[in-house]
């Protein structure tokens, strides 16, 4: 491995790439840590100690900790991730946006162009909401006055924007995809204090005997979940296409054969952070706006269920409200099935093979090669959506169960060996260019 380091930093250009990956990530992370004007950082520690609910929990560790700490970066990519979603829903139903994605390159960057603007209104507005929301909680210095919701709205949706520019940044002068680099660094930096915690609460004072076993059983769930997400992320079923021979010209081209690879987990971890986004959002306005599950007035029973806190907590007689567990898995499988409906389209591809003169054997061309893929598609669909769902649910039980209470779960931990299995996969491209042994041929 360390052969392997060495090599991409002979080659200048790699090497310039990865230094300016570090010196942006730095950057990530001093910005993650400057306070925001107008915040009462006194009093924010012991508001969040109190009001730190699963909901803002989940967004603070996408944060990198700048949420709960109300620093410049307060929003993270969060704006940008939620855009992003929007115009990719967007795509399917408006015909414009529809042809724009089809129109090759320039329409991409079209696209690109209004998800920067829809990301900037969405920080504007997730901006005010929080200084509201926040500001009759004494966190803010001076109070709800108009001069520190501008202030700070402008400083969060500065902060943002930022970050979008600086990701984009990093995809073009860096390695990897650089808002997925960024969100790694954020769900990184919080992953020591929870290690420490970990080791503190299982190991540190314990029976020798029971601190060996401790670390051997975490080590061992850590390990599970990496492996089963490494084979999730690259297990995909090959459709094998045949081509009919025609004639061109004075040439005979064609007849030879290919596939067409369908990935297990063609949605990756977008269903998760649906499901979690979805289930969290009514706890993160309570929370916002000082409502307890304890002293709602609507029936609280339902903010208990949507934390994930509460399931399989043994203690108390919480542990009826696993129930939500049943709802976040089903809404796992729901949005696996809908997110690859909108990014596959088989009558499509179908369609495609068909005028090019593809055809898989057995199988006619046309729809009847539409259905068959809708067949495989759901079938392997429902495969990728149980093992996500497995990896999503393994963290919280052992939270619940066992009290192992970490900032990151099965969503930070996809989001983790995912951008680092396709970085790694894309220096290995350039290395091998360069006739370098890589990082997977180790």
């Amino acid at each position: 491995m360390l052969k392997t380091v060495r090599n991409a930093f002979k080659i200048k250009d790699i090497r310039n790439k990865i230094l300016f990956t570090i010196m942006a990530l730095v950057i990530v992370r001093i910005g993650s840590l400057l306070p925001a004007p107008g915040v009462n950082h006194d009093y924010i520690a012991q508001f969040f100690a109190q009001n730190f609910g699963d909901g803002l929990s989940f967004l603070d560790s996408f944060s990198g900790g700048s949420f709960s700490r109300m620093s410049l970066f307060a929003l993270g990519i969060g704006p940008y991730i939620t855009s992003s979603i929007i115009m990719q829903l967007l795509t399917i139903a408006i015909p414009k946006l529809e042809e724009l994605q089809k129109d090759g390159e320039d329409g991409r960057k079209k696209i690109a162009e209004i998800s920067r603007y829809v990301t900037i209104a969405l920080a504007i507005i997730e901006s005010v909401a929080m200084v509201i929301g926040f500001g009759n909680s004494g966190v803010l210095e001076g109070g709800l006055s108009f001069q520190n919701i501008v202030i700070i709205t402008c400083t969060f949706t500065a902060g943002s924007a930022f970050l979008m520019w600086l990701g984009e940044k990093i995809t073009e002068r860096g390695v990897g995809n650089g808002i997925s680099i960024i969100l790694l660094i954020n769900i990184v930096a919080g992953m020591p204090a929870d290690l420490a915690g970990l080791y503190n609460t299982f190991i540190n004072g314990k029976p020798v005997v029971n601190g060996v076993f401790a670390a051997i059983i975490i080590l061992a769930v850590i390990v599970f979940l990496v492996v089963v997400i490494i084979i999730l992320q690259d297990a995909e079923r090959k459709i094998a296409v045949q081509y009919a021979k025609k004639v061109q010209g004075r040439k005979m081209v064609g007849g030879q054969s290919s596939f067409i690879p369908l990935k297990v987990n063609t949605a990756g971890v977008m269903p998760v952070i649906f499901a979690v986004s979805l289930m969290q959002f009514p706890i993160i306005i309570c929370s916002m706006f000082g409502i307890r599950a304890e002293r709602a007035y609507f029936w609280p029973k339902v903010l208990y269920m949507l934390n994930s806190q509460y399931w399989f907590d043994l203690d108390n007689g919480a542990f009826k409200y696993t129930v939500g567990l049943l709802i976040y898995m089903a809404l796992i499988v729901f949005f696996a099935y809908f997110y690859t409906s909108i990014t596959f389209n088989p009558v499509e591809v179908a369609s495609n093979m068909k005028k090019q003169g593809g055809f898989i054997p057995g199988i006619r061309p046309g729809k009847p090669t539409s259905e068959y893929f809708t067949k495989v598609l759901n079938y392997i669909i429902f495969i990728g959506a149980v093992m996500l769902t497995i990896v999503a649910v393994i963290p919280i039980a052992m939270s619940g169960l066992f009290n192992a209470q970490v900032s990151f779960g099965g969503t930070s931990i996809i989001i983790i060996v995912g951008v680092v299995l396709e970085t790694i996969k894309q220096i290995e491209s350039q290395m091998l260019v360069r006739h370098y042994k890589g990082f997977l041929n180790d």
